[in-house]
Order: structure tokens, then C-alpha cells, then sequence
């Protein structure tokens, strides 16, 4: 069965107005019109890096106990958390799922590790 969330567990994490941290996360797949919609949003079309921000917004489904994510939130959080969230976008969108191949330093055996924990 196709895996179509892939939860995550932000380095840092986003710090609301209230002061409460949120870590834990959900992403989902993006869709074609995920990655289209936001070429017609006009802070897209005046800075192209805002796309970025758009498109996590759309496809960051849950953030701790934030009700909605929006692309103020995801421009809110911290330089390291929006590096992570780019990073997890691009394995799972590429690969269709959150695991890497390693060796192990010792015998040399390939394997893949699920990357899901603070820090990756």
C-alpha cells in the first residue's frame, strides 16, 4: 500500500504566539496542484523563494495542536525547521518514501534507515 503521510519531529520547533512549542508533525504526498496552485500566488510571482513557503504550507497537514497550518506559520519557523521540512518534501515526493541507504561502518552491509527522529 502506498504510504501517503509521513510523520516527522521538527529539529527546533515552531514557537506560536503563546508560546507553546509544536514539534511533532504530519506531511502528506504533494499533488500536481500542489506544486502549480502557488505559481499564481502573486508573493510567488514577486519572490520566487516564497514558493517554498506555499508549498509546505499545503502539504504540512498537522503541526503539534496548531487547528490550521498557513504559510505564515511555515514563514515563522526557524532557519534549521524550514531546512528540515525542504529536505523531507524532496525524499518523499522523489522517493515516496523517508529512508536513505547507509552501510554500516563496521561490516560494510548496505541498508536503509526510516529517517522520522530529531536530527536525522
Amino acid at each position: 500500500m502506498l504510504q501517503t503521510e509521513f510523520p516527522f519531529t521538527l529539529p527546533l520547533g515552531y514557537v506560536d504566539s503563546e508560546g507553546t512549542l509544536h514539534k511533532e508533525g504530519t506531511m502528506r504526498l504533494a499533488t500536481a496542484f500542489d506544486e502549480i496552485a502557488p505559481l499564481k500566488d502573486p508573493r510567488v510571482r514577486s519572490n520566487s523563494a516564497y514558493l517554498l513557503l506555499i508549498l509546505l504550507s499545503r502539504v504540512v497537514t498537522k503541526l503539534g495542536t496548531l487547528e490550521h497550518i498557513n504559510p505564515k506559520t511555515i514563514e515563522e519557523l526557524f532557519a534549521a525547521d524550514l531546512a528540515y521540512l525542504q529536505d523531507l518534501y524532496c525524499r518523499v515526493n522523489q522517493n515516496g518514501h523517508n529512508r536513505v541507504q547507509t552501510q554500516c561502518p563496521y561490516c560494510e552491509k548496505a541498508f536503509q534507515v526510516e529517517l522520522s527522529s530529531v536530527g536525522e
